[in-house]
């Protein structure tokens, strides 16, 4: 009898050999039908895989992410199975799950793939899923495997299996259907009950320039219909809400080939957006005891081969920068945190001044592929709103908490209520991906999962998703569409201090290592841009957007009045425009609801009879509030501030 051990803590006992599926029927037969796959222990495994010790054992359903992406990974299967019956001398490259579905990398040959081609291959998946086929996982030794592709003439997959160790090699089949695959599946192809085949496009094989082009087939799946037809319709909201898109149309930043690729330009409005972040910003970090720096965009070759960024993201970086000077190189800056560090370096330092608090806005530079970049989203340059800490180990705690606040603080106030805090720990099995000593990590780690118990923030672990230098606190915002987010991070750092042989005299007069604790809440301005964009549709909070507010003169006799209230206004720090153009009242309306002007102010004869300006609220159902002097739409606009 082995003992397993669910999510509320009871221990159930069962027979070795026993299935996450039988465990799931011994519960409920309803919950049963429900179980795509389990998680044992920190692996996701097939709901029908024999478990054969003690285990902690949960049931994973649609409700789950780890669900989900198993579902969408046996969704690429069927599609695969699907285009087998459809275009059989097609070969296969990887078809994984991603987080809003699916895809597959094939190779048709000559034949050419269109949209138009993908209703018939969604009909030939549905067909499939009713046969209810189970997904078999079969170990495979790697020479039987080699046979059976080289039968198949499949270069792809052959490729794959060099780079597989001999005993770890599994397959899985469903129906007639068999695929090179670690798994984990759902327990059969019934469970599918609604696809839709959304896009094709061209993909290197291993994302090599160098390599084949294959066609991508991206795809979406869910157990029930009603999802589905929800799914699309979140998809067509996602275009309205395009930050590219809506850049554009609010003039807000732009792109040019001849600048390069992945740069962006910030229009003036953009920057006025930018601009109120950061002093948004500063003026709570100031609260806080930080302090502003600024470093040079670019840095000495040998700067960041002491950091070990060189090391890890040398390939992900631009090409070093060569002066007249023989062996001299300079590179654009990856990263901000080892200029921190010779901050820090330059003078001594006494644990009287620590924790010692430095901030900068500072850009950094990372060369993505052309094909990975997205909008704002995805970029060549960007910049970090990048603090760091440097404290003693009894300060480490309270300086992580504070950092906490801060950040869930920035969160509320962007209107983010809905984010996963997810504890990213090093992976054991891949030691070489990290740097430091097992006692400094082991430290670390500690820090961040006492700190965010000690406030009771909900957590999910991830192994693998620390740094290479630290442990962290990763935030995955979701937006109004209810998609995640990586923005905010915090990390805790033992092992750059050690690596710029950073010190400080303690109070027993010898020298100590201090602790580096890195930070940024919003990330990166670009993506936290691009998401706020997204999340409020262009709608920017109202201390935030750039233009609070447009005066329309019914006629140009108004514009001087309509100039003398901006102006009123403008000295109460309340931003807008007059928008004096020789077009219809009924037009100018109708253009500042495009540009997303929360409020506007009409004014024509009535209006300067009176002194006062007619008040309408764009999106509100009672957004008339009919006329109101300069002195009472001031104070009528800071209780709508209050009011955020």
């Amino acid at each position: 009898m082995i003992n397993i051990t669910l999510p509320d803590g009871s221990i159930r006992k069962y027979e070795s050999g026993t299935t996450g599926l039988e465990v799931a029927k011994s519960i409920s037969e309803g919950l049963a039908r429900n179980v795509l796959a389990v998680k044992v222990d920190e692996e996701i495994w097939d709901a029908s895989r024999p478990i054969e010790n003690d285990v902690h054992l949960r049931l994973l359903t649609s409700r789950d992410t780890e669900g989900m992406m198993t579902f969408w990974h046996s969704s690429a299967h069927l599609m695969a199975e699907a285009l087998e019956a459809l275009y059989p001398n097609v070969k296969f490259g990887i078809g994984p799950a991603i987080e809003t579905g699916f895809y597959y990398d094939i190779d048709l040959g000559d034949q050419v793939l269109s949209k138009n081609d993908l209703e018939k291959i969604e009909k030939k998946m549905i067909e499939l899923a009713r046969q209810k086929n189970e997904y078999v996982r079969k170990p495979m030794p790697k020479a039987e495997a080699i046979a059976y592709f080289e039968e198949k003439g499949d270069e792809y997959k052959l490729e794959l299996l060099e780079g597989l160790e001999d005993g770890s090699i599994t397959f899985y089949q469903q129906g007639g259907f068999v695929d090179l695959c670690r798994g984990p599946h759902i327990p059969h192809t019934g469970l599918i009950k609604a696809v839709k085949l959304l896009n094709v496009a061209g993909a290197y094989w291993r994302g090599d320039e160098t390599r084949a082009q294959m066609t991508r087939i991206y795809g979406v799946s869910f157990p029930k219909a009603k999802e589905l037809k929800e799914h699309l319709r979140l998809l067509e909201e996602a275009k309205k809400r395009d930050h590219r898109k809506l850049g554009k149309e609010l003039e807000l930043f732009m792109f040019s080939e001849r600048v390069g690729a992945g740069l962006p330009i910030w229009l003036p409005k953009g920057t006025a957006l930018r601009n109120r972040l950061k002093d948004f910003l500063t003026k709570e970090q100031a609260k806080r005891g930080y302090q502003l720096v600024s470093t040079p965009h670019i840095g000495n070759k040998h700067l960041y081969v002491t950091s070990g960024h060189y090391e890890k993201y040398g390939e992900d970086s631009f090409q070093s920068i060569s002066t007249p000077r023989e062996g001299e190189e300079f590179m654009l800056k990856p990263m901000n945190c080892p200029h921190h560090c010779e901050i820090y370096a330059h003078r001594p330092h006494s644990y009287k001044e620590l924790p010692m608090r430095i901030a900068e806005f500072g850009t950094v530079y990372r060369y993505e592929q052309s094909g990975e970049l997205h909008g704002l989203s995805r970029v060549r340059g960007f910049t970090q709103d990048d603090a760091h800490i440097f404290c003693t180990p009894d300060q480490l705690k309270s300086e992580f908490l504070d950092v906490l606040d801060l950040t869930l603080m920035v969160f509320k106030k962007m209107g983010f209520s809905d984010f996963t805090a997810q504890i990213s720990l090093r992976d054991p099995e891949k030691p070489e991906k990290y740097i430091g000593s097992t006692e400094n990590w082991d430290a670390a780690e500690k820090a961040i999962i006492e700190a965010t118990q000690e406030v009771g923030l909900t957590t999910v672990t991830e192994l693998g998703e620390a740094a290479f230098y630290g442990p962290k606190l990763d935030f995955m915002v979701k937006d109004a569409l209810k998609r995640s987010w990586q923005l905010g991070t915090i990390q805790v750092d033992y092992n750059l201090p050690e690596r710029f042989d950073l010190e400080y005299t303690g109070s027993d007069n010898t020298t100590h290592r201090p602790v580096m604790i890195h930070r940024a809440p919003f990330g990166s301005l670009e993506r936290f841009i691009s998401v706020l964009i997204e999340h409020t549709a262009g709608k920017f909070p109202l201390w935030l957007i750039p233009d609070q507010y447009a005066i329309i003169p019914v006629s140009d006799k108004y514009v001087e009045y309509a100039e003398k209230v901006k102006a009123e206004f403008e000295a109460q720090d309340i931003r807008g425009f007059v928008d004096g153009r020789n077009e219809t009242v009924k037009r100018k309306i109708r253009d500042a609801e495009v540009k997303r002007v929360p409020i506007m102010l009409i004014v024509g004869e009535k209006e300067v009879e009176s002194g006062k300006v007619s008040v309408r609220l764009q999106g509100k159902e009672d957004g008339d509030k009919g006329a109101m002097t300069t002195g009472d739409f001031v104070t009528f606009f800071k209780q709508l501030l209050e009011e955020e």
